[in-house]
């Protein structure tokens, strides 16, 4: 019997963009919103609208940008203070 490392079912974490200003966009995750500023994150600055939406949640904790390349940690979001540098590629 052939075995496969293929994930199986649906993801059911709850997370979307909910909004995308001038400044940035919110990130709600289970009932919470978190600001992702793009003086903090420039790499969304020029995505365009369907890329900043289109992430997926691989974690409870991590957020993936498939097509810009980026991950955001949820502690990242919580607590900017302790993760003081700027991302860059």
């Amino acid at each position: 019997m052939k075995k496969s490392l293929s994930v199986r079912g649906k993801n059911t974490f709850q997370s979307e963009v909910t909004n995308i200003g001038a400044f940035g966009f919110w990130l709600m995750v289970e009932e919470q919103e978190y600001f992702v500023p793009f003086d903090d994150y420039p790499m969304f600055k020029k995505a365009s609208v369907e890329q900043v939406f289109s992430f997926q949640q691989i974690s409870p904790t991590q957020f993936h940008w498939h097509e810009l390349d980026v991950d955001i940690e949820l502690e990242a979001l919580k607590e900017p203070n302790r993760f003081p540098l700027i991302f860059t590629k």
